[in-house]
């Protein structure tokens, strides 16, 4: 199954592959700081546990990221903090990644001259085409020379790092405005994420290869690794705490648990219902479309696939609560104080909301609750700096996560249902809505929305388009087609004088 490409665009594909390709010898003698006889006992791991080496530099890499953070926390705030969060971001990118650690060190470097050169009314267009440029590029090579295939490379991270370059560029821009007094509303909504100057290339660094995130993010914003990196976050400038400095130990350990304990429903779940193929994902037909599990009645074809997606979202649910609990070994999760002292809370690292994400009532909470700092990513840069556009920014998610046609098709479904969702609340819940978590009507949009969502976003694990339209096909197109008759009859209904109660 591959994709059909016209023979002279696949000779310069190949000869364009091939001069980049030239470079990995010179990309090989940078990876320095993974010493020979820790990738000897990795190898050994692997062939004891019988597990792909990729797979577990990367469990490692993750787990590594706890001990780290507890170091970073007794550092001395300020450069010796930056430094020790760039440096070991280097070092987890070789240990985890190889040579392809350079795309990140080029990127960000390049990102920086721009930061430099250009004025901020410029950057900000100029450092988000380029971030994009270069991972929508990684993203085509990776599906050219391995289509549908999975392996550990170098796109993962640059996506954590898109985030942050393009969030960059808006902050100076935003900052600029505001000190000049003429700051529009988008740069008015997101002044608590402004930057006044370009940070120096130490504090830029440490940043956008901060340890604790560059795996599996969060990609929180600049201001917010400043914060925890110079000490401002719990010291004023004459070195007094803000506040009772809670401990971190409880909002280390608690989504560490957290995190293996999914690591095991992935593990088991996913084995005992695959949605691929398991011998062979890549080519065989997924477990989805075998002509045994398309004999079966619909109603327990679609219960497999509920279940296998709970299952997968195992793996996500695992790196992003790891992930969360490292940030938060050296304060990077904490929101600091309030005005009175009192401390606020550890979202700042918090990327998943598992129980609200799995009982979402509607799609605005669904979204908001899954990949949270992508998600303000995109509410904060792409759609309110595009006027509040859904297409541009759910088509920015699938560019974003790259070009399987499977992305499209459930992002682009996406607006379909956001438009019910609206018509509904505005016809519906004023007159069925009473308040509370666990109404009948929450109870009835929460199932809705699991059931309609569940079915759309199949196509999305199966990445190629004929088996994510085949899927959809064996549904009889249900969820599409419930919409349309949802938006149609309701559309139909006299507006209630509440309409503006909300779910």
């Amino acid at each position: 199954m591959n994709l059909v490409i016209p023979a002279p665009i696949q000779d310069a594909i190949g000869a364009s592959i091939d001069f980049v390709y030239g470079f990995a010898p010179l990309a090989e003698t940078t990876v320095v700081f993974v010493p020979q006889f820790v990738t000897d006992q990795v190898n050994n791991l692997s062939e004891v546990s019988g597990q792909d080496t990729e797979t577990l530099n990367y469990l490692l890499g993750m787990f590594m990221c706890y001990p780290l953070g507890i170091i970073m926390a007794y550092l001395p705030y300020g450069k010796a903090k930056h430094f020790f969060s760039f440096f070991l971001g280097v070092f987890l990118l070789q240990f985890t990644i190889g040579k392809q650690w350079i795309h990140h060190m080029l990127s960000s470097m390049l990102a920086y001259a721009m930061f430099l050169i250009l004025p901020a009314k410029q950057a900000k267009f100029w450092v988000p085409f380029m971030a994009m440029a270069y991972i929508t590029l990684g993203h085509l090579h990776r599906q050219y020379v391995n289509y549908l295939g999975w392996d550990l490379d170098f796109t993962g991270s640059q996506m954590v790092l898109t985030m942050k370059l393009y969030s960059m560029a808006f902050n100076l821009y935003d900052g600029e405005l505001i000190a000049k007094g003429k700051a529009d509303r988008a740069a008015k909504r997101c002044s608590a994420f402004s930057i006044e100057k370009l940070p120096g290339i130490l504090e830029y660094l440490g940043y956008t290869f901060c340890f604790s995130n560059i795996l599996a993010g969060p990609a929180y914003e600049y201001k917010i690794y400043e914060a925890a990196a110079d000490g401002s976050l719990l010291y004023t400038k004459d070195g007094k705490p803000r506040g009772k400095i809670p401990s971190a130990v409880w909002p280390t350990l608690k989504p560490f648990l957290i995190s293996l304990f999914f690591l095991g429903v992935f593990v088991v779940g996913n084995g005992a219902f695959p949605i691929l193929d398991p011998t062979d994902p890549q080519k065989n037909i997924p477990a989805v479309l075998t002509t045994e599990m398309l004999a079966k009645p619909i109603w327990s074809r679609y219960a497999y696939a509920w279940i296998a997606l709970f299952f997968v979202r195992g793996k996500y649910y695992f790196a992003w609560k790891n992930a969360e609990g490292a940030n938060n070994t050296w304060y990077a999760g904490f929101e600091g104080f309030d005005e009175n002292g009192n401390a606020n809370g550890w979202e700042n690292s918090v990327n998943i909301d598992v129980l609200t994400f799995e009982t979402a009532p509607n799609l605005k909470t669904f979204s908001a609750a899954w990949n949270k700092k992508t998600a303000n990513w995109l509410s904060r840069y792409v759609y309110i700096r595009t006027g509040g556009s859904l297409t541009a920014t759910y088509g920015m998610s699938a560019f974003w996560h790259g070009f399987y046609p499977g992305y499209y098709m459930f992002f682009l479904s996406i607006p379909i249902v956001t438009t019910c969702e609206r018509l509904g609340k505005k016809k519906l819940t004023p007159r069925f809505s009473s308040g509370g978590n666990w109404t009948p009507w929450r109870i009835i949009c929460s199932l809705s929305v699991s059931l309609v969502i569940q079915n759309m976003i199949m196509p999305f694990q199966l990445l190629a388009g004929d088996w994510g339209y085949s899927y959809l096909k064996s549904q009889y197109f249900f969820a599409h087609i419930l919409c349309i008759v949802f938006y149609f009859v309701v559309s139909q209904l006299p507006t209630p004088k509440d309409a503006a109660k909300k779910v």
